[in-house]
């Protein structure tokens, strides 16, 4: 297979992980078809084929995707709800912070990693804030934060407490403010 034919097969969602495993394995060092490999598993867990996430050759490639050089694949992993918690892990530590970010906002990365998380930069803490495992005493901090897509994100966020929502209700921002008190009932 060329690496055109390669690029091509990638594009179709329904090409089966099989042979996305075999396009994976011979081209692993082109960070190109990795991206597109990374884009590809993408579609299948997210929109096309959830129970596909679950097969053993999905997380197989997850954990192979987890090291190459291509961030965009680290990115896709980092993302990815049915990464192994161990890859989650890893990819806490990736030199990329878009890659930390992304492990931030995926809903099964453990509380132990998003605390650490926490200390990380701006961007790190953007993916804390609209996490629904991120633990209680991170969002009250998050809700104060001085970026107001942070402090949007935890309005939003289902796993915030109202006492939290209640000191948002006049956050000097007013999407922030309107998002508050959406969540607590009070406008529409």
């Amino acid at each position: 297979m060329s690496h055109e034919e390669a690029i091509e097969a990638l594009s179709q969602s329904e090409l089966p992980i099989e042979q996305v495993r075999k396009i994976f394995d011979a081209f692993k060092d082109n960070n190109e078809i990795a991206g597109m490999v990374g884009m590809n598993i993408s579609r299948k867990c997210s929109v096309y084929d959830k129970e596909q996430g679950k097969s053993d050759e999905m997380i197989s490639l997850l954990r192979d995707l987890s090291d190459v050089n291509d961030m965009g694949s680290r990115w896709a992993v980092a993302k990815n709800h049915f990464t192994p918690i161990d890859i989650l892990e890893k990819l806490a530590n990736d030199d990329i912070n878009l890659v930390r970010a992304l492990v931030a906002t995926n809903p099964n990365t453990p509380v132990s990693i998003l605390n650490k998380l926490f200390s990380d930069e701006k961007i790190v803490r953007d993916g804390l804030s609209g996490n629904p495992n991120t633990p209680v005493k991170l969002l009250k901090v998050l809700a104060s934060d001085s970026d107001k897509m942070v402090r949007l994100r935890v309005a939003e966020n289902i796993s915030t407490p109202k006492e939290v929502l209640s000191s948002m209700v006049n956050d000097e921002d007013t999407n922030v403010s309107k998002a508050a008190k959406i969540k607590l009932g009070e406008t529409k």
